[in-house]
């Protein structure tokens, strides 16, 4: 996949890390390394010409003068070609050690300037490069060589970040993480994150992100300023009906098609991925996610969907590089999924246009069906009907072809596809029975369902997932109760009239955790996420439980750990006495499998905890997966209530 990999190297740590990051690339992909510095020699030149009317009186002389211009001269170049000789040697030497082919540069000129413009003139695969330099202070977030070539070449980038002796110990997780909105150069980036997984042996998660959020701030924000006929105009009661009903679900449904078109290109390609949909401004969501999991990589597309072709960066991308703790990879790599494979996931037909759709015969159906499949996703619609069916027809077939067809169908029609629909069987009665056996008494729209697959909220009388599909199984009737067991206890209840003259309770020390955020638009985001959400959830008051679930995030800029005067939760085990227990050589083998480091040593004690807890003495492996998955479960439920990676941490080495 990559033939030329290309390093900049400036003998900083982050070039160091780069060279490698290179070396091992190119050892599984048998790549050639080409490695390069920039040295500015004529800029010292003119700097030494400007200093010359500060020279001491003996140095004024022409001829004395001339001669110190040349010596300088000779002695700059020479001492920058030394300079430059010294950098190239460490990524020679580590290439000559490992039998890979390797090439120097040396380049005169400004630095960005000239690695911008070698990018361009070479055919470079991949591009390996510090996100600081040597130039590097405390708060730096990204050094302006880095930034200003990644602005002028389209090759893929690959941004190293994550230095470990220089950011502490925290724990990585070690994944590949892709997040994709649809883009070819996001799917692109799949693709490459695939060939990476294989070759380097870490796991693959896909991530995508949708904003429900954005248009219920926004109208909040248009209430101040609209006068009362404006406001009958805008008709806030009906926007507002119209994104929850339809806008929304419609979303959810787009970008959660993005990731099950991803799993199954990876699955084509022999792989597993896990998948999550995460809801939220796309940037604040994916760094969110960033900083919680600490993937070994992050690949992004170099733009997004919404990005005109001329544009050199996307605006999440380029925040998401500056702040990610992790590596990040640029992809300019385009990939388009199959039309089938698109259109499968992300499209539905209505009964109308199905049943239209069984009167063409056979033979000439897959064929028909792609082309009506193709010209709708060309056309931007989710949902074909008998309508889109003829528009598309009229476009792709002569006239009165698609009535020649219907003709013969129908006498085929008997030889359509055999088999139930699931969703209309009794056995999916009898599990909506089941679970709405609970709320005995409310009516089926006082019920509201989540899915336990994408999270999901819908009707109670939904029988299947409008977003992931997911059977009614997985559809779970939320529970308030475990929200409203603390309201007496929480203050007075506020009533607050929002944008479209809907009344929502909040507690008072509900309302205290969200005053918490800043003033502006920060706090005004986080209530719009609270109160959506209250309102899809039908919650009848906002408590301070269901404020920590929904915001999942901290509140001040510093994670807390430990039980400290802030009343932050200690998720970290506490050993139990290893002395009292015997592994077996099965449950030391499972423990290995863990990533070395804090997160093996945390896992070791909570499968101690958990022999500790049954009164087992001798570890055995099925005594250790348990131990594993209670361990998961904790976290998971932590994480849920606002926990982050930092609480997992011992409080003497968690960051405060």
């Amino acid at each position: 996949m990559f033939k030329n990999i290309y390093l900049p190297v400036d003998n900083s740590d982050y070039s160091n890390a780069c060279i490698d990051l290179g070396v091992e690339l190119a050892k599984k992909f048998n790549s050639t390394i080409t490695a390069s510095h920039v040295y500015a020699a004529k800029m010292h030149d003119v700097r030494f010409r400007q200093m010359e009317s500060g020279l001491p009186e003996e140095y004024q002389d022409e001829a004395e003068l001339e001669k110190q211009r040349n010596i300088h001269d000779q002695l700059i170049t020479k001492g920058m070609e030394v300079i430059t000789d010294s950098y190239l040697d460490v990524p020679k030497f580590k290439c000559k050690e490992q039998g890979i082919p390797f090439v120097g540069k040396s380049l005169e000129g400004r630095n960005w300037i000239e690695l911008a413009r070698d990018v361009k003139e070479s055919n470079y695969d991949l591009m390996i490069m510090g996100a600081l330099g040597l130039g590097a202070i405390r708060d730096s977030q990204i050094g302006t060589v880095c930034e200003r070539v990644i602005r002028r070449i389209q090759t893929d980038t690959l941004i190293v970040k994550y230095l470990p002796e220089l950011q502490g110990d925290r724990p990585s997780s070690g994944k590949i993480v892709v997040a994709v909105d649809g883009s070819g150069q996001a799917f692109g980036g799949l693709k490459t994150a695939i060939e990476l997984c294989k070759a380097l042996n870490r796991p693959l998660e896909v991530i995508s992100t949708f904003d429900p959020y954005f248009h219920y701030a926004m109208f909040n924000s248009l209430t101040g300023v609209l006068s009362k006929e404006a406001s009958k105009v805008f008709k806030f009661e009906q926007q507002e009906k119209l994104h929850e009903d339809i806008i929304d679900k419609g979303l959810a449904k787009i970008y959660q098609a993005h990731l099950e078109i991803s799993r199954k290109i990876v699955q084509e390609e022999g792989m597993e991925c896990t998948i999550r949909l995460l809801d939220g401004k796309v940037f604040e969501k994916v760094l969110q996610y960033a900083r919680e999991e600490n993937p070994f990589m992050l690949i992004l597309g170099r733009i997004g969907v919404h990005s005109a072709q001329d544009m050199d960066i996307g605006g999440n991308t380029e925040n998401l590089l500056r702040l990610v703790p992790c590596n990040v990879y640029l992809s300019s790599r385009v990939y388009k999924p199959p039309i089938d494979m698109q259109a499968e996931e992300s499209i539905d037909w209505t009964a109308e246009a199905k049943e239209r759709l069984q009167k063409i015969p056979g033979f000439v159906r897959p064929m028909a069906t792609s082309a009506i499949l193709r010209y709708a996703l060309e056309r931007g619609h989710s949902m074909i009907t008998s309508s889109v069916i003829t528009e598309a027809v009229q476009t792709i077939l002569p006239a009165g072809a698609m009535q020649a067809m219907q003709m013969i169908g129908d006498k085929m029609r008997h030889q359509a596809q055999a088999g139930e629909d699931p969703y209309t069987s009794s056995n999916l009665g009898m599990l909506k029975e089941e679970m709405m056996a609970a709320h005995v008494g409310k009516k089926p729209q006082e019920v509201r369902l989540k899915c336990g697959d994408c999270g999901a909220v819908m009707g109670g009388d939904a029988v299947k997932c409008g977003v992931c599909n997911a059977g009614v199984e997985r559809l779970l009737p939320i529970d308030h109760e475990e929200f409203q067991a603390n309201v007496p206890n929480e203050g007075e209840i506020t009533s607050v009239t929002t944008f479209d003259s809907v009344e929502v309770n909040w507690t008072q020390e509900a309302m205290d955790r969200l005053n918490e955020f800043p003033e502006g638009h920060v706090r005004r985001k986080a209530r719009a996420r609270i109160e959506k959400n209250a309102r899809v959830q039908k919650v009848p008051a906002i408590s301070l439980a269901f404020v920590n679930k929904i915001l999942n995030e901290k509140a001040g800029s510093e994670p807390q750990a430990g039980n400290d005067s802030n009343g932050a939760k200690d998720y970290a085990p506490h050993a139990a006495d290893e002395s009292h227990f015997v592994w077996t050589q099965d449950a030391l083998a499972r423990l290995e499998r863990v990533p070395g480091g804090f997160m093996r040593d945390s896992t070791k004690k909570r499968v101690l905890e958990y022999a500790e807890s049954i009164g087992a003495k001798e570890i055995t492996l099925q005594v250790a997966e348990a131990g594993i998955e209670e361990s998961k479960k904790m976290m998971a439920a932590a994480m849920a209530n606002g926990a982050t990676l930092e609480d997992f941490l011992p409080k003497k080495e968690a960051k405060v």
